[in-house]
């Protein structure tokens, strides 16, 4: 799929996604706004068999990759323009949206959508390079059912499978820079009109690469993701234990607690995020 003109596109996606103001001038949770007391009360509910999975890659051996992480509301730019309105280089500190006022907003009901397993390969898995579509996301909810249905206020879990093929094949070389699977720029419009509380994926950079543009496109997705929808994005977790456990059981639905690092002026942090079912 290839996407017309970057600067076109993107002008239209600013247009059409956007929620920098609804919260505020001084917001600094963006769609997490979403996640509410009646949503974590839900979610704690979910609990059944107490049974609970770490969703994080260990910070060993990782070589030049990072740990499992948040990119927080200070981390995408579009234009050099970030959440709050500012103007700020990526690698800047943020003392306005730093990740430490996120400290206590990454609990609620997660839901996991296996992509890989619904439209991937035998093994559940998706070619590097394949642009994960709306369809492609309804198409996981409907094969797994009612417990995997999207609600306001959900942190969706994207599984791709890619993490399971470079752990089975040790072919870790590119893992974190070369050719994906990922979201595909035009999943912006679900991110929008689903009002999740955040997305995360078990890949480096969360959305496709190449990115389906003609010519060079540094993460589109995320330039418009983080500084307009104010969507937090997870990158680099594990979701092969998970992903096993709800296929055995039918359920995809669980409490994740994910709470970040409240490292002061972060953009981003690691995290252990923790889903009990």
């Amino acid at each position: 799929m290839t996407l017309g003109p970057l600067e076109e596109e993107l002008a239209k996606a600013r247009a059409a996604y956007r929620n920098r103001g609804r919260w505020g001038e001084a917001d600094v949770l963006g769609t997490l706004n979403f996640i509410d007391d009646a949503i974590r009360a839900h979610a704690a509910g979910l609990v059944r068999r107490g049974r609970s999975f770490s969703l994080a890659q260990g910070f060993d051996g990782l070589g030049d990759r990072t740990s499992t992480r948040w990119d927080g509301l200070g981390r995408g730019h579009d234009n050099k323009y970030a959440w709050h309105g500012g103007s700020r280089a990526v690698t800047d500190g943020d003392s306005v949206t730093g990740i430490e006022h996120l400290r206590d907003a990454f609990t609620g009901r997660g839901v996991l959508l296996d992509v890989g397993r619904a439209v991937g390969d035998a093994r559940g898995e998706l070619p590097d390079g394949y642009p994960i579509s709306e369809e492609h996301l309804r198409d996981a909810v409907e094969a797994q059912g009612a417990t995997s249905s999207v609600r306001r206020g959900d942190i969706v879990l994207v599984r791709t499978g890619q993490l399971g093929r470079v752990r089975r094949l040790g072919a870790w070389e590119g893992y974190a820079s070369g050719d994906a699977p990922g979201l595909s720029f035009a999943t912006l419009g679900w991110l929008h009109r689903t009002e999740i509380a955040a997305v995360a994926t078990d890949t480096w950079g969360l959305e496709v690469r190449p990115s389906g543009f003609a010519e060079p496109a540094a993460e589109p997705l995320h330039r418009i993701a983080v500084p307009h929808l104010g969507l937090p994005l997870g990158e680099l977790w594990d979701l092969e234990a998970l992903a096993e456990d709800c296929a055995a059981d039918g359920v995809y639905e669980f409490l994740l607690v994910a709470a970040p690092l409240p490292g002061t002026g972060a953009v981003g942090t690691p995290v252990n995020p923790i889903a009990v079912k």
